[in-house]
């Protein structure tokens, strides 16, 4: 039985394209697969709420009550509250979409289409670490987070961590210590600090120049079941991860499953055989989930954040002349050293064939460099 849509006054603040974005990931039964596949169907946010019900029942994977609350309109009255708060609170909305969203946390096929940022942080530097751990942190990890940061604090990394207890709360001081730039992800929506002890900290973390970051709207609670999903965001956002410190169970074992899956490098500090806490360490640097890290020497060296790696390859180009299709390719990394082979295709707008034609050419002359993930970095 088809029920009568409702019929929604859009005021001047209604038109906001955020509106309807936000409108999006409040349809019941939409994840964040569905709803990008919602977007790339109708061509838009707004479109998907004008879209007749015909052409939405046939794109697949879309319920039946998805489509009734689209048509209906269910969530645009949410949204309205949502996008008040936002405007409030001087909250910015990252749309997966714009140049701002975080590039890596982009390419993860489940990454939120939404998320919502407190503070003015460029998401999309050069290094990005994540840095994970338990909450029943002992002196030795703490010993062990704050030396790493200050390690690398000369190769400006930006740290994400989590805000929880124990060894995210330790990284997040350590970077605003070594005046490096961090960011908190939350498990909860911005009405609330979870812990609240960790209130002065959050605001530290925006008035030093990062910012915390959640997908979940206004009034969600910190409830068990976000703790993984928004795991799943810190993993997407890095270029490796760190574990200080983990039991044999935890969430940062679940933040490790969820980078490997996304092809980051998983770095890991052992600990002492016997230690309740070094047990999780120890266990995945064994099953080769993770490298072994006794110094940030170590990151660099798998990471290749060593300059000199880019020397040979500038000096190269100084005596090879390219296509101009090669010269559109490379001016895609003009502000990044890493693209996914999806993106480069959508940028160019040449075929895949074309591009791995080119890729492979580069390549063969130490241009650029495959990486895991259908990914391409710039030498």
């Amino acid at each position: 039985m088809q029920s009568k849509s409702k019929i929604i006054n859009l005021d001047v603040k209604m038109d906001n394209l955020l509106f309807y974005e936000i409108a999006l990931t409040l349809i019941p039964g939409i994840g964040d697969v569905n709803a990008k596949k919602l977007v790339a169907y109708c061509g838009g946010a707004e479109a998907v709420f004008r879209e007749k019900r015909k052409n939405l029942a046939k794109i697949p994977g879309i319920a039946e009550r998805s489509i009734e609350s689209i048509v209906s309109q269910d969530s645009l009255s949410r949204a309205e509250k949502e996008l008040c708060f936002v405007e409030k609170n001087k909250i910015k909305i990252l749309y997966y979409l714009n140049h701002d969203y975080p590039k890596r946390l982009k390419h993860c096929y489940d990454s939120p289409v939404i998320i919502y940022c407190k503070g003015e942080t460029d998401l999309n530097v050069a290094k990005v670490i994540g840095v994970v751990g338990t909450r029943n942190v002992t002196d030795y990890g703490r010993y062990l987070s704050d030396n790493i940061i200050k390690e690398l604090s000369s190769d400006d990394v930006m740290v994400v961590s989590g805000l929880a207890y124990g060894v995210d709360t330790c990284a997040h001081k350590a970077a605003l210590n070594n005046e490096l730039k961090t960011v908190a992800v939350l498990a909860h929506g911005f009405q609330t600090i979870y812990p609240a002890v960790n209130a002065k900290l959050a605001k530290r973390i925006v008035e030093q120049g990062g910012c915390l970051l959640t997908e979940n709207i206004s009034g969600v609670q910190p409830d068990r079941e976000n703790f993984p999903k928004r795991n799943r965001i810190v993993a997407g956002m890095i270029d490796c991860l760190i574990v200080v410190e983990s039991a044999s169970k935890g969430g940062a074992l679940i933040t490790v499953d969820i980078a490997n899956s996304y092809d980051r490098d998983v770095f890991a500090f052992p600990g002492r055989i016997g230690d309740a806490f070094s047990e999780g360490c120890n266990s995945i640097i064994k099953n080769n989930k993770a490298t072994l890290l006794l110094s940030a020497d170590d990151i660099r060296y798998v990471m290749r954040w060593d300059t000199q790696t880019k020397t040979i390859p500038k000096q190269l180009k100084m005596f090879r002349d390219f296509s101009d299709d090669e010269k559109m390719i490379l001016n895609l990394y003009e502000n990044v050293d890493i693209k996914n082979l999806d993106d480069i295709i959508t940028e160019t707008r040449l075929s895949s064939s074309k591009i791995a034609s080119i890729l492979l050419s580069l390549e063969f002359d130490g241009i650029v460099k495959a990486l895991p993930g259908k990914r391409y970095q710039k030498l």
